[in-house]
């Protein structure tokens, strides 16, 4: 079991150090912000999206490792994607990272994703992990506010 934790922190480390699709997207469609109060992350979300599908996405990110990753890791899960499928991927990832209940995870199903989930020990982490992912839900909604969950 420590080989898959060293395994979840070395792409968790990867993705803080060279994150993927980090740069701001100019000209997008959709973009929305993240701010994490309790560790002062924050970033934004950009889109292109002229149809029901994301041809582009990046998410820059100024904060800690976590925060960092799962931008990057969001971006790589996301591109090419329909809104519909997004939504479906938010939800499990919000799941995956709140959920009550201690889920299985699979490095093939949940892709990088699962490195996340060793965050869930620390419940002050959790808000890291997710604020890029609340950012994109703003960010398809339309709603540009900051937000902070």
């Amino acid at each position: 079991m420590e080989d898959l934790s060293d395994l979840y922190q070395e792409i968790i480390l990867a993705h803080n150090k060279r994150p993927r699709n980090g740069e701001p997207l100019i000209p997008c469609t959709h973009q929305a912000e993240g701010f994490n109060p309790l560790c002062g992350d924050k970033l934004t979300v950009y889109l292109r999206k002229p149809d029901e599908q994301v041809n582009e996405i990046a998410c820059k990110t100024e904060g800690c490792a976590i925060s960092r990753a799962s931008g990057s890791i969001m971006t790589t899960m996301i591109q090419g994607k329909t809104v519909n499928e997004i939504g479906k991927l938010i939800e499990e990832t919000k799941a995956l990272l709140t959920g009550d209940e201690e889920p299985e995870i699979d490095l093939v199903q949940h892709g990088e994703m699962a490195a996340l989930v060793g965050v869930r020990k620390f419940p002050a982490r959790i808000k890291c992990a997710t604020l890029a992912w609340h950012a994109l839900e703003s960010a398809l909604k339309g709603d540009m506010e900051a937000t902070t969950e």
